[in-house]
Order: structure tokens, then sequence, then C-alpha cells
């Protein structure tokens, strides 16, 4: 504004003048104001198409659970016995689960009572994750300002807040424990690192409470507490130990495992689990490095020293492989689980435990699905790990470490692609963010000529004062054209993100939806109309049997008790209801009948392409059983190596129980007009057959 304009302006106004740096300021708060608006509105195009409604299987146990504990307090829901699960066996869902997704939800539904506020608690479930992601990228750019610089961290808190990779598990409706263990790892790694960059005790803490609200909240701690340690090793490595280091690992590790132990599901498995010794043993090792930190100082001699060193290590060494050789000899330190050694290992689950490969969200990654969830950070991403190697701190050091690992995973399994979202969009911000800086600065910077004066050149002044080299003449409109270049790609990453989120990751998998011969939207609704009907056609008591994914969603909404359900705790269960189902009808009716059985479902697609219905999975069936049960044998159920349905399938196949219940009457029905009985298309269909 000009100084006239300025002067004829009142008092008031003239005050409210701002310097550069508060201008600065207002743009940093006001853009973080919009991303935060933007990560939490993105995530609603379910409600809006749909309704609010709980999707997936097991947020319908995370919102029984929560609706238990709103109604009864967390006393009777921390001793909570539940005999409509996993019958006659039940549950103690207090020690089964992690409760930090469950109490939050309460919490938040409290404080809006407090506030006044007339709110069910379906609708703080469905929308807990939605208020996470958007505060999670209030974290990230805390996150991306202290590994970088302000401008990485906002754009890290707008990267974060439209990948796909972390939308997928934080819309609204998807009450799962991702929606909010993402912002409980992110929180505690920024905790730790900034722990580490000042050696404040304050910052230590942080991360131990951090970890410890992780650790509540999802079984991906154990994410957290290897790759910690695994940092400050590295950091040991390559002699970069310090007394920062040494506070921020000591309060992180302590404090974080005595909280830890408080969830009754972890308890001791700090120091009993295979899993959790890697951190024991970087804390034993940073002791070793801090005692000979202070003999050197004591000493002030190398060659004494060395050969201090040499005999302490050596004995370290020594002393370290025999308790660990002792413990696990012992069974004090039990191995690794499955699940671990299927990241490990992607082959493991398959051969070993097929229950685990059965997951859709289990499977190895295809590149696409990088390519899905990633969009351009997947170039992004190696050009950020440049800056960081380019500029190695102790933050970068772990953002780098972070990054690397994550993506590993990710391609073990696609689910983890949650895990490693958060470090490709702080990774890749760096890179955006430096690009986008040096861009800039090279278009601002004016060009000039070396002047003469009396036929000499005065360039090495002119080069003193930051004066652009004319070797590259075109450089100001290549630095134009690469910076328009790098709008278009972002512009381009924030179409694809939106699209998406609301045609891929917003349709909740209780309510289908289809295109008419008319171009019309179609909603089936099946699933809860069975459910439903359940609830209101079968006595109190009934006991219902079927595959294990529908076990969350039978007793959530159909209020009955289950064979099974999405725990998958006890396989031998899950191989029974597998063996029955797999089984020849007088075969199965005695196993349903040993298991009090009064209905079974069944979900059948028909040749819609329904990809997720019973006759799908049967082969997993199939395996599991036979996991347990030797009688069942995989290759009965088909043909030359192949599976197949129709009239060509094998003879136990047609004539399993699971066959016949979805292809009962099929026949008989006309599915398309000009077509066979049986042919074409057909409505997922929900067979349930009294057996007792």
């Amino acid at each position: 504004m000009a100084p006239s304009a300025l002067a004829s302006l009142p008092a008031p106004l003239r005050s409210l003048r701002l310097k550069t740096k508060q201008q600065e300021l207002l743009l940093r708060v006001s853009a973080l104001a919009l991303i935060y608006v933007l990560a939490f509105a993105v995530r609603l195009f379910s409600v809006l198409r749909y309704e609010s409604m709980i999707h997936e299987f097991d947020p319908y146990f995370n919102y029984r659970t929560t609706l238990f504990l709103t109604e009864n307090g967390f006393s009777e829901f921390w001793n909570w016995f539940d005999s409509e699960s996993w019958y006659p066996l039940g549950r103690v869902v207090g020690g089964t689960l992690f409760p930090g997704l469950m109490v939050t939800a309460a919490l938040l539904h409290r404080l809006l009572r407090a506030l006044s506020l007339a709110v069910h608690i379906r609708e703080v479930c469905v929308l807990t994750a939605p208020f996470f992601a958007a505060n999670t990228t209030l974290v990230a750019y805390a996150f991306g300002r202290e590994i970088w610089d302000s401008g990485a961290g906002l754009v890290a808190a707008a990267l974060i807040a439209t990948v796909p990779g972390y939308i997928s598990r934080s819309v609204a409706g998807s009450y799962d424990n991702e929606g909010v263990a993402i912002f409980a790892l992110l929180l505690t790694f920024y905790f730790f690192v900034r722990a580490v960059n000042t050696g404040s005790l304050a910052w230590a803490l942080a991360s131990a409470f951090g970890y410890f609200y992780m650790v509540s909240a999802w079984g991906g701690y154990v994410f957290i507490i290897n790759l910690v340690p695994l940092y400050v090793l590295v950091l040991l490595v390559t002699g970069r130990y310090s007394q920062r280091l040494y506070v921020a690992y000591n309060c992180m590790y302590v404090l974080g495992m005595l909280l830890a132990m408080q969830i009754r599901f972890v308890g001791f498995q700090h120091v009993q689990s295979g899993e959790h010794m890697a951190a024991m043993g970087v804390f034993f090792l940073l002791q070793v490095f801090f005692f000979l930190d202070w003999v050197k100082y004591l000493l002030n001699d190398a060659r004494l020293f060395k050969s201090f060193l040499r005999i302490t290590l050596t004995c370290v060494i020594t002393v370290g492989t025999l308790a660990l050789g002792i413990g696990t000899a012992s069974g004090y330190i039990s191995p690794w689980t499955g699940r671990f050694y299927s990241l490990l290992d992607p082959t493991y689950a398959k051969d070993h435990i097929p229950i685990i490969a059965s997951v859709s969200e289990h499977q190895p990654t295809a590149w696409s699905s990088f390519m899905f969830d990633f969009h351009i950070l997947l170039f992004l991403f190696p050009a950020g790990l440049y800056f960081c190697f380019k500029r190695l701190s102790d933050a970068t050091i772990f953002i780098v470490m972070y990054g690397l690992t994550s993506m590993y995973f990710a391609g073990v399994m696609v689910r983890l692609i949650l895990v490693a979202a958060p470090a490709v969009c702080l990774i890749s911000a760096i890179a955006a963010s430096a690009t986008i800086k040096n861009l800039t600065t090279l278009i601002r910077t004016k060009s000039r000529s070396p002047q003469t004066t009396s036929g000499k050149t005065t360039g090495s002044k002119s080069a003193a004062k930051g004066v652009v080299d004319q070797s590259l003449p075109f450089q100001h409109n290549a630095a134009i054209g690469l910076l328009l270049g790098a709008f278009y790609l972002l512009s381009r990453y924030a179409i694809h993100c939106t699209w998406v989120t609301s045609e891929a990751y917003s349709s909740p998998s209780i309510v289908l939806a289809a295109r008419g011969h008319n171009g019309g939207r179609v909603i089936f609704d099946d699933y809860r109309e069975a459910y439903y009907w359940l609830r209101q056609n079968t006595p109190p008591d009934a006991k219902i049997m079927s595959w294990w994914d529908y076990g969350y969603q039978i007793t959530a909404m159909g209020n009955r008790t289950v064979i099974v359900d999405n725990n998958t705790w006890n396989n031998t269960h899950i191989a029974t209801v597998g063996r029955a189902m797999s089984s020849y009808e007088d075969e199965a009716y005695e196993i349903m009948q040993s298991l009090d059985v009064n209905y079974v479902l069944v979900v059948f697609g028909g040749v819609t392409g329904y990809s997720s219905d019973d006759i799908n999975k049967f082969l997993w069936m199939v395996r599991i059983g036979g996991g347990v049960f030797p009688v069942i044998k995989e290759p009965d159920y088909l043909v030359n190596g192949e599976y197949r349905i129709d009239k060509g399938a094998a003879p136990k196949m047609l004539n399993c129980l699971m066959y016949k219940l979805c292809y009962y009457r099929f026949g008989e029905l006309t599915t398309e007009y000009g077509k066979p009985p049986g042919y074409g298309t057909s409505l997922p269909l929900f067979l349930s057959i009294w057996v007792s």
C-alpha cells in the first residue's frame, strides 16, 4: 500500500499493518487451517453419497465395544466377558483388544455431551478417523519443520491430508484402530526426533506418552519399538552418540515400556517377546556407550582406552549372546510370531499360516497399488532422499530410515502402505519444497551484466554481491517453466487423490452400489437387511455359524451369538467351521450339532463379479480346515489343479455344504431376460438354513 493511501486510513487500521515476519506467520496459519479443513472434508464422501454408517468388518466390533463402554463405564468394559463371541468359548474383551480407539471415542462423546451437544456415539465413531486425520496434518507440519523447514512442513501437511494411502483407512465410517494409530505413530516419532535434537527431558517424556497411546491403539506399535532402536544403533555406529540421544532414548524406552505394560493385551511382552528384544539390547548398548564415554574422560589416554574398549566390547558381546541364548532356550523369551515372520518373508504366511494369507490386505503389494496410492510421490520420494543425504543430520537420518523401512514393509503387505504414507509424504515434501524454493530464488534474483569501468570488468565484485552468472542465458525462463510444471504435477496429484477418495475408498462394503441399464445408481442393501432379518426372526439365543469374516457384523447388527468372528485368535475353532463348510452334508450336520449351531449364513454373489462372496473364499476354508484336520485335502476340490464351480467341478466340491447352500435352486432363477435359468448376473443372496 502506498504511503499516501496508508496515511489516509484511520489510525486503528494503520496500526494493523503487519511486518514481514507477521505476514509470513499469518499466511502459514491460514494455509494450515485450510489444510486442516480439507483433510477432514475430503473424507466425508461416504457420508454424502450413502449415509452415516460404519464400514467394513472390524469397525463393527469396535463400535459395539465403544457403545458398551459409554453405556456401562470403563470398569465394566475392562472386565467384560462377551458370551456372544466364539461360542461356546466366549471372549474376555478387556484382555484381548487395544482399547485406545474406544476410549478416545468415548472421551470425545463425553466432551460433546458436556458442551450440551446431543450427539449419538455412532456419529462420533463415524467421524473419529477424519478428525484424527486432520490432526495428523498438524503433526506432519511440525515434523516437516523439525527435519527441514516451515515450507517442507506445509507441503507435508498438504500431501498427507489427501494422500490415498492414508485416506483408505481414515474415511468417515472407517472406525478402525488405524484411524487414531497413524496420528499416534507420527506424534511419537516427532516427539522423539525433537528430543534427540534438543536433549530435552520434556520432549522425551512426551515421546514416551505418545508411544503409550500408540500401544493402546494398534498392534503396529511393534514398528516403533524396532525402528527407534535401529535408528539409535545407526547413530552409534556412525559416531553420532551424544548426551541428547542418551536422554531421549532412555526416557522414551523405560517410561514407554512401563506404560505399555498397563495394556492387558500387551502385558510383559516388552521383556519377554523376541519382537521387543532389539529395543532392550540397544538400551543396554547405550549404557555401555555412556560408560565408555565416562571412562575415556577419566583415562585421558588413547592407547589405554583402546585396550579397555577391546576388553569391554568382548565381555558385552559374550554376556549379551549368552543371555539371549539362555532366555530363548529356557522359553522365557518367546520366539517371533507368525505375523512378524511374514513381514520378513512374504511367502511365510502362505506356506505356514493360511489364515493370515487369506486376508486380501495381507497380500504382497502390486506396483499398480503404489501408483494408485502415491501417484507423483513415487517420483518425489527418491528426490527427497537425495536432499536428505545432501544435508545429513540426526533428524534427516531418522526420516530416511523411516521411509526406507516402511516402503519395504509396504511392498511385503499391501495393508502397510498406510504406515509408509506419512514417511513418503514427509520425504516428498522435502523434495517439493526444496525444488520450489530453489526455482523461486532463481526467478527472483535479478540478472545483471558485469559492469566495465575504464575497460576493466568488475565481475569479481559483482559475484561477491550475488550477481547471477550469465553463462546460462535461458535459466530464468527455464526456471519459470519448471516451476509451472511442478505446480501442474501437484494439481494433477490433488485431482487424482480426490477421484480415488470419492470412487475407490468411500464405498462401504456393507452397502453395494452398481449402475443400472439406464445409467442410474442401484443400491444393494442386502447385508443389513439379512442381519436385520436375523435380529427379528430368530430366537435371541440362536447360534449362527458363518465364515469368520462376518462374525463382528452378525453380533453388532444381528445381535446373535456367533461361532467364530474376525478376532482369529483360535485357529482350531475357525478350522472346524472350515471343515464343516467343506464336508458332505451329513458330516457337516454332525459337526454343527457338536457346536450347537441353529443357523448357517453364507454369502453368494452369483456371477456378478462380486469378488467377496463365500464361493470365492472357499479354497481358504479348505486350506485352513486342512491345516488342522488332515481329512480335508485341497486336491479333492480341484480338477487338474484348477478351481471350478460349474458342472465340471470335482465331486467333493459339488457335494460339500458350502456349494449346496450357495447354489440351492439357483438353476430355477432367471437372472437375465433371454438367457436360461441360472445364467447371467444375480444379486447377492443370503441363505439361512435351520440345522437343529
